[in-house]
């Protein structure tokens, strides 16, 4: 059986990107008439069924977007404190630009990645989509028979390379989590949260906290292995305190995990920040409402928002130009979790 032509196909005979591979077949502006031309022989020489011409000279703008949003077994994305900020932001930006905005959830499996093709894939009303939270391989990529719209992702991550992003900076943020801890004189910081195979955010957080400590000469690493789709981390806050009780000071790689490490803390009868300082990421509504209140790393998600609608426009309008990230650089908020060790 002769296999069915994926536009990643066309976008690498024709040496173009897939977002120009995209507004090319559909025979939208932004495309120069050379690249189209090269980008439907390829489509034709590969037997890609290719869409009858439209009537040419119409003013283009962006109009309709589609946002899909990972959604976690137990919670909806509108209630994840991480990811409702974000939706608020994209709200916000295509509220204000007059841009249609149409929302679909998306299942993902434990390490964010789909489980199932976004079925706005298939809605030839939309002229971009926005993809939070996930992971995109191969799955959206390699669809046949689909002319997939330009995608930014947010807080997002691909192996392809093929698509603009916004992100948190996680690795610088991390690197400065640690460092303060070590500025206060703490010197036995753990880690609780993340795994070899976790989602790239995490992995930079991780890989954060241990460049922090081998530049200052800190050879004890204390790490709690968990997926934290899979947990809080309250077990393995307590596992981890158990067997290695010079621990002075906690990095929990997002609020909800540093809300779980402070109650294990107090459930082994020991007292934040007096015997353990804790310190989270994100700064959701749940740092402000631990006891005591959670000090983190304030990453401005509305903002993640608002640049993802700003990206997908610069891409629609520029199809040909380098891939871009863009990163968000996040804050520290004191508060009451840490103190001097």
């Amino acid at each position: 059986m002769k296999r069915k032509v994926k536009i990643s196909d066309i976008a690498r005979q024709s040496g173009v990107s897939l977002s120009t591979v995209s507004l090319a077949l559909n025979n939208k502006p932004g495309v120069s008439q050379e690249t189209r031309s090269r980008v439907l022989e390829a489509a034709a020489a590969l037997e890609y069924p290719i869409k009858p011409a439209v009537t040419v000279g119409k003013s283009y703008r962006l109009t309709t977007i589609g946002m899909v949003v990972k959604i976690d077994p137990d919670i909806p994305p509108q209630a994840n404190p991480f990811y409702s900020k974000v939706i608020v932001g994209i709200e916000d930006a295509c509220r204000r630009k007059g841009i249609n905005l149409l929302f679909a959830t998306l299942p993902v499996d434990e390490n964010n990645c789909p489980v199932e093709v976004p079925q706005l894939l298939y809605n030839n009303i939309v002229d971009g989509l926005l993809m939070v939270g996930t992971f995109v391989d191969e799955t959206i990529t390699s669809m046949s028979g689909v002319q997939v719209p330009p995608i930014v992702l947010v807080d997002g991550y691909s192996n392809t390379e093929s698509y603009d992003t916004v992100i948190s900076d996680n690795f610088r943020a991390a690197y400065q989590v640690v460092k303060y801890l070590i500025d206060k004189r703490h010197r036995h910081i753990g880690l609780v949260g993340s795994d070899e195979n976790c989602f790239p955010s995490l992995k930079d957080r991780r890989n954060g906290y241990l460049r922090a400590l081998k530049e200052s000469e800190i050879g004890e690493v204390y790490i709690a292995n968990f997926n934290i789709n899979k947990s809080h981390g309250f077990q393995e806050t307590i596992s981890l305190l158990k067997e290695y009780p010079i621990i002075t000071a906690l990095f929990c790689v997002n609020d909800d995990v540093g809300s779980a490490a402070i109650k294990a803390v107090q459930d082994l009868g020991k007292r934040v920040p007096e015997d353990i300082s804790i310190i989270g990421y994100d700064d959701t509504y749940i740092a402000a409402n631990t006891h005591p209140a959670l000090t983190t790393m304030h990453v401005d998600t509305v903002a993640m928002g608002r640049a993802a609608v700003h990206l997908l426009s610069l891409r629609l309008e520029n199809p040909e130009a380098a891939r871009m990230t863009l990163t968000i650089h996040p804050t520290l908020l004191e508060r009451q979790s840490v103190r001097d060790a």
